[in-house]
């Protein structure tokens, strides 16, 4: 077996939170062969199997009794290229933000939008990743995942992900489906999502009258920079809340005694309110409790100061849910996941 399995690992430089958990058994997956010799294995030794990418979407709050699978493949191809649209496809345990920046090198445009979101490409579809009026399944073109029930290949289109606001099929069905690797539609010809006010706002101070995909990437890194900490600095999980939806009538209500109250019309006549104002209005911005606060500068944003525990991080989410549902009777819902 080339599959290198080891015991009692430290999970904190594998989750941008950095809480210090250990797993009963760890591995790296750096091809197919690697993922089918760590799930035979699980079967083997009935153990439980926890695929992880970047580590960035994790909440972990004891000790994980199970054999964690990061996913470490790598790996980026031109499938299609007509001269206008192409297909690129990159392996699972591509990192995001690189990969994003190699697609803008090769002239392509799509994923300008998604830049600095931290975590990996295979995770990207697990939660329909999504900034700045763009989400994964604008640029979709395809995956290939390994079903854990029946160790069968799938490939998937777009109507089979069942994408929704950060959700999906693979999602829907966790412990099933093990993506292996994305495929992408991108442009050679830019069109530009500029709907967001900073985006163009930053592009307008900066004097470009034309911008270039590179020219949007670069801005939103800029503006992300100021607003969201480094992992690397202070632990996080970026966006730890998503933004609910909620009828049109209960924001009339709320809007009746919050005319600020930031909200977004959907085509299905919902909502959308912004989770970070909710929460800043409600006084948590910049709170601290031990070493487990909410960012200064992001509402959004939980963070760990050096030694907080999953566990004091999730009792701070829930304190913040509970004051959010009593003062404005909106139900938020966390988007880390939890172990």
């Amino acid at each position: 077996m080339s599959l290198q399995v080891l015991p009692g690992v430290s999970l904190k430089p594998f989750n941008t939170f950095g809480v210090d958990v250990q797993a009963r058994l760890f591995a790296e997956a750096h091809s197919d062969a690697d993922v089918r010799e760590a799930l035979a294995y699980a079967a083997e030794h009935a153990v439980p199997l926890l695929v992880i990418g970047g580590g960035s979407n994790l909440l972990l709050t004891a000790d994980i009794q199970s054999l964690v699978l990061r996913m470490a493949t790598r790996g980026i191809r031109i499938l299609s290229d007509d001269g206008s649209k192409v297909v690129i496809e990159a392996e699972a345990g591509e990192p995001w933000h690189p990969f994003v920046q190699q697609t803008l090198a090769r002239g392509l445009s799509g994923l300008e939008n998604l830049s600095l979101i931290p975590g990996t490409v295979g995770a990207a579809p697990m939660q329909n990743i999504g900034a700045y009026g763009v989400e994964i399944k604008d640029v979709f073109a395809g995956l290939t995942a390994l079903d854990r029930h029946t160790g069968e290949l799938r490939d998937f289109t777009l109507a089979e992900c069942n994408f929704a606001y950060r959700d999906s099929l693979f999602k829907q069905e966790p412990g099933r489906w093990l993506i292996l690797r994305v495929r992408f539609l991108l442009d050679r010809a830019a069109h530009l999502h500029l709907e967001y006010g900073p985006v163009r706002q930053r592009l307008t101070e900066q004097g470009i009258d034309h911008p270039t995909a590179t020219d949007v990437s670069q801005a939103i890194c800029s503006i992300r920079n100021e607003k969201l900490p480094d992992p690397a600095v202070l632990g996080n999980a970026g966006s730890f809340f998503k933004n609910p939806l909620v009828s049109a009538a209960l924001v009339a209500r709320l809007k009746g005694e919050y005319p600020d109250l930031v909200a977004y019309a959907q085509p299905d006549g919902q909502m959308k309110l912004a989770a970070g104002w909710l929460i800043e209005r409600a006084g948590w911005k910049g709170f601290r409790d031990a070493d487990a606060g909410v960012h200064k500068l992001q509402a959004l944003v939980l963070v760990n100061y050096g030694n907080a525990t999953g566990l004091q991080l999730l009792n701070l989410a829930q304190r913040i849910q509970k004051d959010i549902s009593d003062r404005f009777h909106v139900d938020l819902e966390m988007e880390p996941n939890r172990y």
